[in-house]
């Protein structure tokens, strides 16, 4: 048995590495938005109320729930949140 490594993991759980970037870019995105609401210092109620989102659908992004949000959802969302987003490319390795 031959022990794999990988660069993140989200390699080790998709298929493909699109499929890591992408899930990269959503975890990355979402815990800058967790972050950001968590500074609001809110009760979740006025926290879903401020950012337009159901109670249910904001407690699925506190616990990190990255499978439920599209990348343009996250967007969204943290430009409800006051962020603003800058995308970096570079080379892959």
């Amino acid at each position: 048995m031959t022990a794999q490594t990988f660069v993140s993991v989200f390699e080790a759980l998709t298929d493909t590495p699109i499929e890591a970037a992408n899930m990269t870019a959503r975890a990355d995105l979402l815990l800058a938005i967790r972050e950001r609401i968590r500074a609001w210092n809110l009760p979740q109620e006025k926290a879903a109320a401020r950012l337009g989102l159901t109670r249910p659908r904001l407690n699925d992004l506190m616990r990190g729930k990255v499978d439920k949000f599209s990348l343009d959802a996250l967007v969204n969302i943290a430009s409800a949140t006051g962020l603003a987003l800058r995308i970096q490319v570079v080379e892959a390795a």
